[in-house]
């Protein structure tokens, strides 16, 4: 099967994404004013789009390209945009792709309350299939995304994070939401159960590649690629895998130098550089990168057999092109 690139992949859906953008900008538009201004601001910050993306891929790939798909690629992108805004309030982020966060110009009240309310008509929205399938995999899918904060929380600021604990974490807090763009485009084009399941195991495993890669580029982008400044994973008290395979082993180094950052919650005595190259030194970037490369390879094979067409080839092309992104 001869793979797209990522262009060709985008185009495939193109016409249909700007559809999105186009309902995306009507929820924001008539939304109330107070929350408008900050939906607009969120919605038009340059996101990649890659769950709606996702999501419409999927429905093509089951046979379904309607209202219905636009509708849906709609709702997935407004429940992402309203993990990010609470999330960037609980992290104090002040910024979110090179650009001011929310929580920094509105402050945290305004903020949490527009995202509250991106939830409530995203749910609203999803309500107008008239479909308790759909609403199942969104309710699910957000119980998840939240239960995943709670988690992140527990393990803010300590070290004895383990691997297990870091996949847990990238399944509920980013895996769970491609599995479920997947999941809904199968459901949209009323997949046998067995090829559902397949096209949420492709999403729920190119989802924790998505984050792998994500952690990885915190020790290796700059801080213009990454819209954000380089190790805030770190300063906000988050111990990702890279760090856990490079304090592995007995690297007292690692682990007293990182416990220093965690407890000044800054780096004053400890300057991003040395973390960074710490762990490029410890093999931990490698590791990590071939966990990623493992659960993209996974993502594939969820698909083979199945279908032969375009979207199929585009399916495929996904996480590769997951592994090779720079932000």
């Amino acid at each position: 099967m001869a793979l797209l690139t990522a262009k060709e992949v985008f185009d495939l859906v193109r016409d249909d994404l700007a559809l999105v953008e186009d309902e995306l900008a009507r929820q924001s538009d008539t939304a109330f004013p107070a929350v408008s201004e900050i939906a607009a601001y969120l919605l038009g910050g340059g996101g990649k789009r890659l769950r709606p993306a996702l999501l419409l891929l999927s429905a093509n790939y089951a046979g379904r390209k309607d209202r219905s798909a636009i509708r849906l690629a709609a709702v997935v992108e407004l429940l992402h945009s309203a993990t990010l805004i609470h999330d960037d309030v609980i992290d104090s982020a002040g910024t979110r792709r090179g650009r001011p966060s929310a929580n920094a110009r509105w402050g945290n009240h305004r903020s949490v309350l527009t995202g509250d309310w991106l939830y409530m008509q995203s749910f609203q929205m999803a309500l107008e299939e008239r479909n308790f399938r759909i609403l199942d995999i969104l309710i699910d899918l957000t119980q998840k995304m939240v239960e995943g904060e709670l988690i992140q929380l527990e393990k803010i600021g300590r070290l004895d994070v383990t691997e297990e604990d870091a996949l847990r974490l990238a399944t509920y807090k980013t895996a769970c939401l491609f599995s479920g763009c997947a999941r809904l485009g199968a459901v949209l084009g009323r997949l046998e159960e067995e090829e559902e399941e397949a096209l949420a195991e492709y999403g729920r495993n190119a989802g924790l590649a998505f984050q792998l890669v994500d952690d990885l580029l915190d020790f290796t982008a700059s801080a213009q690629q990454l819209g954000k400044p380089v190790l805030s994973d770190l300063k906000e008290g988050k111990v990702t895998l890279p760090l856990i395979y490079a304090m592995e082993n007995g690297h007292h180094e690692a682990r007293e130098l990182v416990a220093r950052v965690l407890a000044e919650k800054e780096f004053h005595s400890v300057r991003p550089e040395t973390i960074v190259a710490l762990v490029q030194d410890s093999g931990a970037l490698r590791r990590a990168r071939s966990l990623a490369q493992d659960y993209a390879r996974r993502a594939k094979s969820c698909l083979n057999g199945h279908r032969d067409s375009e979207y199929a080839r585009a399916l495929t092309t996904v996480p590769d092109f997951i592994l090779e992104r720079e932000n």
